[in-house]
């Protein structure tokens, strides 16, 4: 599945829109990665173990769409954007959302 954050594909037709798709991820933190955490607040950098999880929620959330956009019978998803929001203490939302189109 091709999917762009533009508006169109470079070499190829946009022949017909089917809607937008979604896919989204509620991750929650992990004890460990917590500890972690507080202990790199003090002495600063990056915090690994919350880029591999927020990394890890951004493929599903993109895999999610992907299914979704194939269930519609979709070449391509065009205009892909990833938002994030807390949900509740602890836990955050990522989705990716887009248009599924087919391609010429």
């Amino acid at each position: 599945m091709l999917c762009v954050t533009t508006s169109d594909i470079i070499g190829r037709e946009i022949t017909e829109t089917l809607g937008v798709v979604t896919g989204n991820v509620v991750q929650s933190k992990h004890v460990g990665r917590d500890i972690m955490a507080g202990l790199k607040t003090i002495f600063g950098g990056e915090i690994r173990g919350y880029t591999e999880m927020l990394t890890e929620a951004r493929e599903e959330a993109l895999n999610r769409a992907i299914a979704d956009a194939q269930s519609q019978g979709a070449d391509a998803i065009v205009n892909l954007r990833f938002t994030t929001s807390a949900i509740m203490q602890g836990a955050s939302e990522i989705l990716a959302y887009g248009t599924a189109v087919k391609l010429r």
